[in-house]
């Protein structure tokens, strides 16, 4: 009898083998970003396409001097496995810029219209199983008023510039589909230091099945399960929604101090098919305090923002997941502790970094408008138009919902009130954004006045004061009305920038003009010096941002770029405004920066020397004789009245002892 129970249980044990071994496996994700062949839409056939590697972008627009080639063919072959043929296949490109249709075997697959976004296409249906297969994607850079943006001051440099990803999966899975997501949304309904709670929703995507379970399980940042809970399903249709409830006791909240993060998995097993999905959130809260300061999870946050453009040079905008981390490490060297991506999202390594690294993110909508340009219309009140400003903003939050460090979403930048009511449209993407997603605030970029101010959560007013008209000091009355009875209740934010070149150097300062031949980096370093000693001692702000980070390319400018970047468009070489804020800002590096240093040649005798040093007021030596140094603001400090005698040397110290810098100047013969 025991030996009985013993084949029984025996028999029991292999047929579970058997069983998981006959359940198909979960999905496969291949990289296929070598081997395309590349060639203009205006060539008669592909004989002469080169071979490129993805990503790969060109521009249709040279230095201001009109269109080039605007669209073109990508097309790679792929061998397809005859034992997939149980399986579906999808391709989903990281980004194409601006408009992408593709085709297998000539067969028409599917489309996308925006640059800055994920999409995903099935291609089961047209796959030949067991042979050779063809995938053309014809790509167009053009503009177009069904498209945001309609205007921009960026080159929207065209092609395929993110990774393409073929996908492999059972018959029922977790949708790929549902805006190019993971198909899993970790919705927080309230989230404090005794309790998280919400629930997961995992959209389906389900072939020939009438049961089916999905399985949560929440690992948390110490590797522990936190919860786990499993419903059956039936009666399911092709694409539903399943929400999975949960409550984690004591979570280990997401901050910029503690960015700890939690590992969902949600396991999908229909008949003898299994599809696993793993994505990476944190819990946190995020609020505006009576101060108008930003807190998460009630604590507030002094933010030190920087606008991040997309593109480097000799890159353009194909630009490598190591590239992003390179330019993270530059922005956190300086101090700053939060990152706008401007136009649209960077690809989603960038806020993978900053989840792990506690940085904030503010993610914008590519609604936006030249300013360069002021007759540009950056808004057509036509259904095309707003159905894709509508699809876009979901495909960013959808695809961008999981990142605890994204805090913000962008509805617009710089976008005028004139003609057409704009401010309408912008109250529609208010309650959408809200609608998809109630965690976090959505916020708007204005260089204007009026009542789209009032719009979003947050806004950030974008200023120029006193470099077209008026002294640059006169930020510090504007400053003061805002903090006023009128505008108190105002839950704003800054934004401030100048162009500067390093190969530009002045005697004399003028006032900047629209059109500038001449961009001193002196002005710059002049501007960034006094607007942020101001808004140090009398600004009212959530959050300070810097505009930008680093030098971009755009044809309607006079060289072709965009230069109120504080680093160069290598990405290499900093201005001086750099360390200027990198005294103030980084408080756990020294150091010790004697600006206006490609001035070298200079007409006057008597000269104001300024030095950025974050240890105290620092020593300066004059060819060996100390000068008299005073504090202008953190981080910053002057000496003024340093006598120049032919060349001269000049040496500064920290006051620690710790650092020096050296720099010769000459007077002009």
């Amino acid at each position: 009898m025991l030996c009985r129970k013993l084949i029984t249980f025996a028999a029991l044990v292999v047929a579970m083998i058997n069983t998981v071994v006959a359940a198909e496996p979960t999905r496969d994700r291949y990289n296929i970003e070598d081997n395309w062949r590349f060639y203009w839409a205006s060539a008669l056939d592909g004989a002469d396409a080169d071979y490129v590697t993805l990503p790969h972008c060109w521009s249709p627009m040279l230095g201001g001097m009109g269109l080039v080639e605007s669209s073109a063919n990508y097309i790679r072959e792929i061998d397809v496995p005859a034992e997939w043929e149980s399986r579906r296949l999808f391709l989903r490109f990281g980004g194409v810029q601006r408009t992408a249709e593709v085709f297998v075997n000539g067969r028409y697959a599917g489309s996308h219209r925006g640059g800055f976004t994920a999409f995903t296409v099935e291609i089961t249906p047209h796959v030949r199983f067991g042979a050779k297969n063809y995938v053309r994607v014809i790509v167009s850079g053009g503009e177009r008023s069904d498209l945001l943006p309609v205007s921009s001051d960026m080159d929207l440099m065209a092609g395929i510039y993110r990774g393409v990803e073929l996908i492999s999966t059972p018959k029922s899975i977790i949708s790929p589909l549902h805006y190019s997501s993971d198909g899993v949304y970790v919705i927080q309904e309230s989230v404090d230091s005794d309790h998280a709670i919400g629930v997961v929703r995992s959209y389906l995507s389900t072939s020939n099945v009438d049961h089916a379970t999905l399985t949560m399980r929440i690992v948390g940042p110490d590797g522990y399960e936190v919860d786990y809970r499993t419903v059956r399903l039936s009666k399911l249709s092709p694409e539903r929604p399943v929400d999975i409830p949960y409550e984690i006791t004591h979570p280990q909240l997401w901050s910029p101090d503690a960015p700890s993060l939690y590992r969902i998995e949600m396991t999908l097993e229909a008949g003898r098919s299994i599809d696993r999905v793993e994505v990476v959130t944190g819990f946190r809260d995020i609020s505006v305090d009576d101060d108008n300061r930003l807190c998460i999870n009630g604590k507030s946050c002094d933010v030190r923002g920087v606008n991040m453009p997309h593109d480097r040079y000799g890159y353009g905008l194909a630009i490598s997941e190591a590239m992003l981390r390179e330019d993270v490490a530059v922005a956190c060297d300086m101090g700053a502790n939060a990152l706008r991506s401007l136009s649209g999202p960077h690809m989603s390594q960038l806020y993978d970094l900053c989840d792990s690294e506690g940085l904030l993110a503010w993610v914008d909508m590519p609604f936006t408008r030249s300013p360069i340009a002021f007759s540009d219309i950056c808004y057509y009140p036509t259904k095309a138009f707003r159905d894709n400003g509508f699809e876009q903003l979901r495909e960013i939050i959808y695809q961008n919902y999981n990142h605890p460090s994204i805090v913000m979403w962008g509805l617009f930048s710089l976008v005028w009130q004139r003609g057409d009511d704009i401010v309408s449209y912008v109250e529609e993407l208010n309650a959408l954004a809200h609608e998809i997603d109630s965690s976090r605030p959505t916020v708007g970029c204005s260089n204007s006045d009026g009542r789209i101010n009032l719009v979003t959560d947050l806004i950030v007013l974008r200023q120029d004061v006193g470099l077209y008209k008026g002294r640059v000091e006169d930020v510090a009355v504007w400053c003061r009305q805002l903090a006023g009875e009128q505008w108190r209740t105002l839950r704003s934010g800054v934004c401030y920038g100048e162009e500067g070149i390093m190969e530009h150097t002045a005697d004399r300062l003028e006032r900047a003009t629209r059109g500038d031949k001449y961009i001193p980096e002196r002005r710059q370093t002049m501007m960034h010096e006094v607007y942020s000693a101001i808004i140090d001692s009398v600004g009212r702000f959530w959050g300070v941002w810097l505009d930008n980070m680093f030098d971009y390319s755009s044809p309607r400018r006079t060289y072709g770029l965009n230069n109120s970047g504080l680093v160069c468009h290598d990405h290499k070489r900093c201005k001086d405004a750099y360390y200027l804020y990198r005294a103030k800002w980084n408080r756990e590096a020294r150091t010790l920066h004697i600006a206006n240093r490609r001035w070298g040649a200079r007409q006057d005798t008597l000269q104001q020397v300024d030095i950025y040093c974050s240890d105290g007021t620092p020593q300066l030596y004059v060819n060996g004789d100390t000068a008299v140094v005073r504090r202008i603001a953190v981080g910053h400090y002057r000496a003024d009245s340093v006598i120049l005698r032919g060349r001269t040397r000049l040496e500064a110290r920290d006051s620690l002892g710790h650092s020096r810098d050296i720099v010769e100047l000459r007077l002009k013969r």
